[in-house]
């Protein structure tokens, strides 16, 4: 009995650390849409439920797509220790590839669950933003189109937390009050979409090797491992620069600014990333990004509401 126990702790730390893996997923789709509540709250058209489940959809579609990444590395990288740990796992029976694509299906169609409803609040633009979301999710890794294996994903990643997020949870809110679309609807969340992709980058570095033996052409593999650190870099310097901007640009209050205090634990996971290059350095630096990225969407969005 204390052996199942134990088979049953271990392969539900399986999930939660390793698939499911809530440190990163959960703050990364919670920062646009915090935003995108700010917005909402400053111009008097803010309603928590429809953007709260619109979050839990987009979070669910996330970690469908992060099961699915997992079930192709498995299924097709088995000879790569890319992540013994689920290797493992696989041969000694704590995880099936069928389980792992019946959890990925499962995610997708609970995430696209409350689509209805939301469609009805926000019209066509929520159906799009839906369907892109949905496509982007399925396609970082997915069967025929993968488009990570070709460096896409920085753009993508760009273009769905730093845009699509923040417009979608702001119009799913504001539509029934027939608001015009401000620019700041489109622009807000840049910073937030600046800091993902910095996690993904952090993930392309520690794991370059592993991704050019599977042959995929992360901006890591292809121009190396200082344009990688470059590229880092300069995404930090995006997301904390744009509130700066945005004071003048977009009419924004100074206290987004707020957003800034974040500033020093940044510099930790920059002085990191520029340090090392190892999977066991780093892999810490990719929750701790995320987390950042939650804290400074949940300060910039204070300020943006209430300044």
């Amino acid at each position: 009995m204390t052996r199942a126990l134990d088979r049953t702790l271990r392969r539900r730390e399986l999930w939660l650390r390793l698939l499911l893996y809530p440190t990163h997923t959960l703050p990364t789709a919670a920062a646009p849409v915090i935003v995108g509540m700010a917005l909402a709250w400053r111009d008097g058209v803010f309603a928590f439920w429809p953007a709260f489940v619109g979050f839990l959809g987009s979070w669910l579609i996330h970690v469908g797509g992060v099961f699915l990444d997992n079930h192709q590395l498995l299924e097709r990288h088995a000879a790569i220790d890319e992540h013994p740990e689920l290797t493992a796992a696989v041969a000694d029976g704590r995880l099936s590839l069928r389980t792992l694509a019946l959890a990925a299906a499962s995610a997708f169609l609970l995430g696209i669950a409350p689509a209805p409803w939301l469609v009805l609040r926000g019209g066509w633009p929520i159906v799009w933003a839906g369907v892109i979301g949905a496509l982007a999710s399925y396609g970082y890794a997915g069967r025929g189109i993968a488009y990570a294996r070709f460096g896409l994903a920085d753009p993508v990643f760009f273009l769905m937390f730093g845009v699509l997020g923040t417009f979608a949870t702001y119009h799913v809110q504001a539509a029934p009050h027939a608001r015009p679309l401000s620019l700041a609807a489109f622009l807000a969340g840049l910073p937030i979409g600046a800091l993902v992709v910095g996690v993904l980058v952090i993930d392309d570095i520690r794991d370059r090797h592993f991704d050019a033996q599977k042959g995929w052409r992360t901006p890591a593999v292809r121009f190396g491992l200082r344009f990688a650190r470059c590229e880092f870099t300069a995404l930090l310097a995006l997301g904390y620069g744009l509130p700066l901007l945005y004071v003048p640009l977009l009419g924004f209050p100074p206290l987004v600014l707020l957003a800034w205090l974040t500033m020093p634990f940044a510099w930790s996971v920059l002085r990191a990333v520029w340090r090392h290059d190892d999977t066991p350095s780093l892999r810490p630096m990719t929750p701790r990004l995320a987390r950042l990225g939650a804290a400074f969407a949940a300060l910039y969005a204070l300020g943006l509401a209430f300044g």
